[in-house]
């Protein structure tokens, strides 16, 4: 049985080889420690919620989302900036129930609804966002800026 719940401090060493394979899917270094660590400075601060998907006591995946405002609305937003199941337990709808937590806490706080962003090469999320009634926004300009 699925449960999906919020992310507690207790989570974070279970948590973080997941979000380090998230990371690595997106082509970033493997660093399971940083990952611990940039968890766990997430809780402790409370700057994101983290909802986890659990089967029979272990994690297999995980979606985090941060706080963000919109002027324009005067409200505030959530972006779903990682969303993350094991592959070996991808296709159970873990994916769609991570996402049901996440349109809960935007409805909860009253918040203007959700923004995310993937890769146009991400084949699997460029499907399941729609499915799960986001619509992509082809009117506007993504930037970004590094330092």
């Amino acid at each position: 049985m699925t449960v999906i719940r919020k992310a507690t401090l207790e989570d974070v060493q279970a948590l973080a080889p997941l979000f380090d394979a998230y990371r690595v899917f997106y082509e970033k270094a493997s660093d399971v420690n940083a990952a611990a660590t940039f968890l766990r400075d997430r809780l402790e601060h409370n700057e994101a919620h983290i909802f986890v998907a659990e089967v029979d006591g272990a994690l297999v995946g995980f979606t985090l989302l941060y706080p963000l405002f919109s002027s324009t609305r005067m409200k505030r937003l959530w972006l779903l900036n990682d969303l993350y199941v094991q592959s070996e337990f991808r296709g159970q709808g873990h994916s769609i129930a991570l996402i049901d937590a996440a349109k809960s806490l935007a409805t909860a706080t009253g918040a203007a609804g959700l923004m995310l962003e993937t890769a146009k090469s991400n084949e699997i999320g460029n499907q399941l966002y729609p499915k799960t009634g986001f619509v992509c926004d082809d009117e506007h300009n993504y930037y970004s800026w590094d330092t």
